[in-house]
């Protein structure tokens, strides 16, 4: 059994606070062969200068940018290796110094970390952190196998060579433990769809049935089509400044507390060890638990949760002076690939106990308008539609991940998805339908970047800085 030792748990400290000033996105699709990868990184850092109401110019902003951090996940897609080179030169910021970063699904997070890490440091002042996948310039089949190639060749390969298959031998072992209804898995898949429908970035949006979901095809056993999200084309930006510079260039900065963990990637054959206690948990609240995996031959995190996640929460929590996350907390990003993911998060990070998980769902928590009582949901999850319905180009993922969760705690969720004139610039009419799914006065949120079956993960939090 592994045991942390007192070294292992010491919460980062940061030299000086962090906080994001301004963020920008292109929508996501499947093919979008009319940009070039250079264009589509442009489209967001344009953004991000552009319209979020900075006190300054564009090009001045530009000016006090020292230091970027680049999220790609796979060179394979578009047979260029230091893609962050090209970028970095296209956007016009050369010789300033850049690196990128690579880890798995949760590269977008691990960006954002490495870019806070810098102003926390002091290196820079002003950090870009930006990030992009373009994932349309292979066959969806061999797209799939650079995917799976992440995983760990003795071990996971050998289910198969897609990603779903990982995530379906943890859903089938999640539902035997926890006793899990799939019709709790295929809720989460109607409700970020039909968030997905709300936001003009989203690829994926669809108003479904929870009996659309359950008789969908099977892509692999239990996951239905509808479950599993797809590959996309995109790119995202933040950019994060020191605690002075941030409030001379908006009145209303967010700020950023973010750590990692990981995992082995051997899913099948990790070591035991107790569960790691956030700040609301006592051991007590799990001896039940205990006895009920050691009657079914469960161990933590063994199948059923993911370690690094849990690990990353416990960093985060600390560093930000969160005790009590469904309290705390006022809306939640989990990292959607599959429904099972978004499921076995809610315990990763504290909104629920572990075991509990379908509970939190089933009782409506997790929707901006509870079904059940009308009212807000403790920790709306995923109002950006996710990665289920919005997108999944990886190593921008974590980085619109925090972006939709910047955008809501300014009270900006209907400028950027429900303005005509945004629909239009991605060739999309606004829905007569569309709603409004801002949050009503939020204080903080959390997004977490997931990779692999949990071999990376970063908890970010974001909170008002006014």
């Amino acid at each position: 059994m592994i045991e942390f030792q007192e070294g292992n748990l010491r919460v980062p400290q940061w030299t000086r606070p962090v906080y994001m000033v301004a963020a920008g996105t292109t929508d996501f699709r499947k093919r979008y062969p009319e940009k070039k990868l250079e264009e589509l990184c442009m489209m967001a850092f344009r953004m991000l200068l552009e319209e979020n109401r900075l006190k300054r110019d564009p090009l001045e902003v530009k000016g006090l940018i020292n230091f970027c951090s680049y999220g790609e996940f796979a060179d394979h897609f578009q047979d260029q290796l230091l893609c962050e080179a090209k970028v970095h030169d296209y956007l016009g910021l050369d010789l300033l110094p850049n690196y990128g970063i690579k880890t798995g699904g949760a590269t977008g997070g691990s960006a954002l970390l490495a870019g806070a890490q810098s102003v926390a440091s002091g290196y820079a002042d002003c950090t870009l952190v930006l990030g992009w996948e373009r994932m349309d310039e292979v066959e969806t089949w061999t797209g799939n196998y650079y995917i799976a190639a992440a995983a760990c060749k003795d071990f996971e390969t050998r289910l198969a060579r897609i990603y779903a298959s990982y995530y379906a031998a943890m859903a089938r072992r999640f539902g035997e433990m926890y006793k899990v209804d799939e019709r709790v898995r295929a809720a989460i898949a109607v409700k970020n769809r039909r968030y997905a429908c709300r936001s003009p970035f989203a690829q994926q949006p669809g108003n479904h049935t929870i009996d659309e979901v359950l008789t969908g095809d099977i892509v692999c056993d239990p996951l239905r089509f509808l479950e599993c999200c797809a590959m996309s084309v995109g790119s995202s930006a933040v950019l994060l400044c020191s605690e002075a510079l941030a409030y001379q260039l908006t009145d209303h900065p967010v700020r950023l507390s973010t750590a990692g963990g990981s995992h082995t990637l051997r899913t099948g054959d990790r070591r035991p060890m107790k569960i790691l206690l956030l700040p609301n948990e006592t051991v007590e609240d799990y001896q039940e638990l205990y006895q009920e995996m050691a009657k079914a031959d469960g161990r933590w995190p063994g199948f059923e949760s993911f370690g690094a996640t849990r690990f990353a929460a416990y960093m985060a929590y600390h560093m930000a002076g969160i005790n009590h996350p469904i309290e705390d907390l006022d809306l939640i990003e989990t990292h959607d690939a599959f429904t099972i993911s978004d499921l076995q998060t809610y315990g990763d990070v504290g909104l629920t106990r572990y075991g509990r998980e379908q509970d939190y769902v089933t009782s409506g928590e997790c929707y901006l308008k509870n079904p059940k009582s009308g009212k807000q949901g403790k920790c709306p999850a995923n109002l950006s539609g996710g990665l289920l319905g919005t997108m999944h180009a990886v190593g921008a993922t974590g980085i619109f991940q925090a972006a939709e969760v910047f955008w809501q705690l300014r009270g900006e969720y209907d400028r950027f998805h429900g303005d005509p004139r945004m629909w239009t610039r991605y060739g999309k009419t606004k829905p007569a339908d569309w709603e409004s799914l801002q949050v009503k006065d939020p204080r903080r949120g959390l997004a977490i970047s997931h990779a692999g079956v949990g071999s990376h993960v970063v908890c970010s939090i974001l909170e008002k800085g006014w």
